[in-house]
């Protein structure tokens, strides 16, 4: 954060500034306490001047929202090498890195914050999820993915959205842990819609071909033989797809 002197920036360099410095206030408390006043101090800047960058706060904390959705975007971005169970893994843990740094600005990014129902807001919020989902799909090297993988992926990513959004409130479960149990979660639902549609049990074995029993993936397996030690695990999912129901006619 910028304080003390003034000095002579660009027009550019001074806006690029007055998002950084908001995004950090956002990023430690909720934008709408946040005032005018308080981002011009801790730019060491008049409020006019303020002003002059930006027409009101909306268009600032906007501005400050493109920065930090372009950053958790990114988050997703990982080398398509190694088992999928680590590659989730490590996304994850960046994930929740940033949530935990920009907790009230994550909050206000996936919940619309002082701008709710701002059209510019919310394609924000829509272009963070799908480049979340683009990452997924990209690891399991499907071009065209079928319906039931598509309703898994997008599924899985509002499910650690809202997970991360409640983990703010009281922070009970160790991170690492709930990044881990998010992983679990992906594969389970996986697996369950592999049990219904054989071309989804096709991905699941391809993936499960490449994991590692001591990987996230393979300890999930483990946990799950625990909870029914007398039923055996097999070793790539079996499809289940139900029978039609009888026509009555």
């Amino acid at each position: 954060m910028t304080t003390g002197v003034r000095r002579r920036m660009g027009v550019e360099e001074r806006r690029q500034q007055l998002i950084g410095v908001a995004l950090e206030l956002f990023s430690n408390r909720s934008p709408d306490d946040v005032s005018i006043d308080e981002i011009a101090a801790a730019a060491g800047i008049s409020r006019p001047l303020v002003y002059h960058y930006f027409p009101g706060k909306l268009s600032l904390y906007e501005a400050a929202l493109r920065r930090a959705a372009d950053d958790l975007a990114q988050r997703f971005v990982e080398p398509h090498e190694g088992p999928l169970g680590a590659r989730l893994l490590r996304v994850m843990g960046r994930f929740f890195a940033f949530v935990e740094d920009h907790g009230p600005g994550f909050s206000a990014l996936m919940r619309g914050g002082p701008a709710v129902g701002s059209t510019r807001t919310n394609a924000m919020i829509d272009e963070v999820r799908q480049a979340a989902y683009d990452q997924i799909i990209r690891h399991l090297g499907i071009e065209r993915p079928p319906a039931r993988l598509a309703l898994v992926v997008r599924s899985w990513v509002s499910l650690a959205e809202s997970t991360a959004l409640i983990w703010l409130e009281s922070r009970e479960i160790p991170r690492a842990e709930l990044e881990l149990q998010l992983v679990h979660d992906f594969a389970a639902l996986a697996a369950v819609s592999a049990a219904y549609d054989t071309e989804m049990a096709g991905i699941m074995v391809r993936v499960l071909e490449g994991e590692p029993a001591d990987g996230p993936f393979g300890e999930l397996v483990g946990r799950l033989a625990l909870l029914v030690p007398n039923t055996p695990v097999p070793s790539t999912p079996v499809p289940n797809t139900p029978e039609p129901a009888p026509d009555p006619h």
